[in-house]
């Protein structure tokens, strides 16, 4: 931080946790289109279940949680859990679809490791 020439601090802007791709950032637009009258958002968290500990659940927010992080997408609020932070810092989340499935997918460089099916990790 630094003072700039009227005496106001001036803070940086901190980049966010989790990075969405253009792809993902449309897919929160459609879900907000869709979602209940009370979602004030989508949120990203980091539930402990699967084979290797951890997996991505990605669900409608109610209400705002003051330790969440809170990322603005041109469709509307995107919120992480602030637990899961930690786990999620300098992660690409993107959407991806083809003819079989379809699904946010993630690019975690705090993973050592994930199930075969990589429905979870472990970091």
């Amino acid at each position: 931080m630094s003072n700039d020439q009227t005496g106001q601090i001036k803070t940086r802007q901190r980049p966010a946790a989790v990075i969405l791709t253009p792809t993902a950032e449309a897919r929160v637009a459609k879900l907000m289109l869709e979602a209940p009258e009370d979602a004030i958002g989508v949120k990203l968290s980091t539930p402990r279940r699967g084979c290797s500990g951890l997996a991505y659940s990605v669900d409608y927010v109610t209400e705002a949680d003051a330790f969440d992080e809170r990322i603005e997408t041109p469709g509307g609020v995107f919120y992480i859990d602030g637990a899961s932070v930690l786990y999620l810092v300098g992660s690409i989340m993107d959407w991806q679809e083809d003819d079989f499935t379809a699904g946010f997918v993630f690019e975690n460089p705090n993973a050592t490791g994930s199930c075969g099916c990589g429905e979870s990790f472990t970091v």
